[in-house]
């Protein structure tokens, strides 16, 4: 029997529960530990939810004693800068209040910009997952306005303070009540930040030539044919691999790889970054992108890790609107706040880098591996992606989803 297919159902009888386990070998006791883990951090996620849920009751009944009837009211975008290393992802989830659209929308109703999400009109440009930061994420919303003939509100320094430090709302303009952040974007541009390391940087930037035009990138992204979606063509309109900061210092430099287009799929930029590392490491040609590409040739995905979130940025997102409004003074309390952070990690990164450099001293192996801990680590010996095991394909998807009836016969 697989590990995997062991299930630990806790008996009433507590006695056969344990004869049970003195039978049972250390990696099937392993796995019920693990188990009983996992169900106990869904219990504790459990008690956390209603415990925000009372407290959000009582929060809404206080935002319920504002009087929004006789509020204006204004359709507006607005920026933010954030960093998801310690948050759950961009998009607000059940068993956690650690996302950054949370903390967001609790601000808004502190500051009664908002009566709630459900009536604000609200949408998102994009959905970053936990570890992924931005500093270019843009939301559409309707919130109060000024009285006419008053001061415009300033919603920048409104809701930074209420923000965490690594969340913060740069800038923000009037738009019209139909614009939306999500399908008003004409461009989104992604940057993943990673030390040169041992990488191969001119293969990674050959490979990126392939990706450049219209395909079908089913092989490079997660297939979520689950909620519906069975197109996977979308155009990239740039693709490079250039370096950040020359620090003349071999395999410390950073690079990154930007790219752009107007829409992306579901995990295709750290798809995409996987199989880049991989060409960089000389594991695969450039020419993979090309076969990876190929769907008649190939139409099952291969198995391989993501890259690492920590290296993803939403960087730049393009409207065609207005000009962005600004408060100087608030954007010097926001570079203020980051310099305290840059100072701590920069402080961080130096005490690091200095134990590294002193340890070097100790063998005479030159050890580059920076870039090995954005994917997981990889078996001793190394299989090609074209021969692994591969997924199902669409087909097979979409026929097992209609099966279940998650998604409809017809759908294209």
């Amino acid at each position: 029997m697989e590990v995997s297919e062991i299930k630990y159902v806790p008996s009433k009888n507590k006695k056969v529960d344990l004869e049970s386990l003195q039978n049972k070998t250390q990696d099937e006791l392993v796995e019920i530990i693990r188990q009983l883990q996992a169900h106990n951090e869904q219990l504790k996620a459990i008690i956390a939810k209603n415990c925000r849920e009372e407290k959000q009751d009582k929060d809404h009944g206080k935002v319920n004693d504002f009087d929004f009837s006789r509020c204006k009211w204004a359709h507006i975008l607005l920026k933010l800068v954030y960093f998801g290393w310690d948050y759950q992802g961009y998009v607000c989830q059940d068993d956690t209040s650690e996302t950054i659209e949370h903390h967001l929308i609790q601000a808004l109703l502190k500051c009664r910009l908002i009566k709630s999400r459900e009536t604000s009109n609200y949408h998102r440009c994009g959905r970053t997952d936990k570890g992924v930061s931005s500093f270019s994420q843009v939301i559409s919303i309707t919130v109060r306005a000024a009285d006419e003939g008053k001061k415009t509100l300033d919603y920048c320094k409104m809701l930074n303070r209420l923000l965490p430090d690594d969340i913060k709302v740069i800038c923000w303009q009037p738009i019209a009540e139909e614009f939306s952040a999500r399908f008003n974007c004409k461009s989104r541009t992604y940057r993943y930040f990673f030390p040169k390391g041992d990488l191969d940087i001119e293969a990674m930037q050959e490979g990126t030539r392939h990706l450049l035009g219209t395909h079908d990138f089913r092989n490079l992204c997660k297939m979520d044919v689950g909620n519906g979606v069975t197109n996977f063509l979308r155009t990239i309109d740039r693709a490079t691999v250039s370096k950040l900061e020359d620090h003349h210092d071999d395999g410390y430099d950073i690079y990154f790889f930007e790219l752009q287009s107007q829409a992306f799929l579901w995990h295709q930029v750290r798809c995409i970054v996987a199989v880049l590392l991989l060409i960089g490491r000389k594991l695969e040609k450039p020419s993979v992108f090309y076969d990876l590409l190929n769907i008649g040739e190939n139409p099952r995905k291969p198995q391989y890790p993501m890259a690492h979130p920590i290296g993803l940025n939403l960087f730049l997102t393009e409207f065609e609107c207005g000009n962005w409004i600004l408060d100087e003074e608030e954007i010097i309390r926001v570079i203020e706040t980051l310099q305290k952070h840059w100072t701590l990690n920069a402080i961080k990164t130096t005490h690091i880098k200095s134990s590294i450099l002193e340890l070097t001293k100790l063998v005479s192996k030159n050890i580059k591996v920076q870039d090995s801990v954005l994917l997981r680590q990889e078996s001793k010996i190394y299989k090609p992606l074209l021969a692994r095991n591969k997924c199902s394909t669409l087909e097979e998807k979409i026929c097992h989803f209609v099966k279940r009836r998650r998604i409809k016969e017809n759908v294209e």
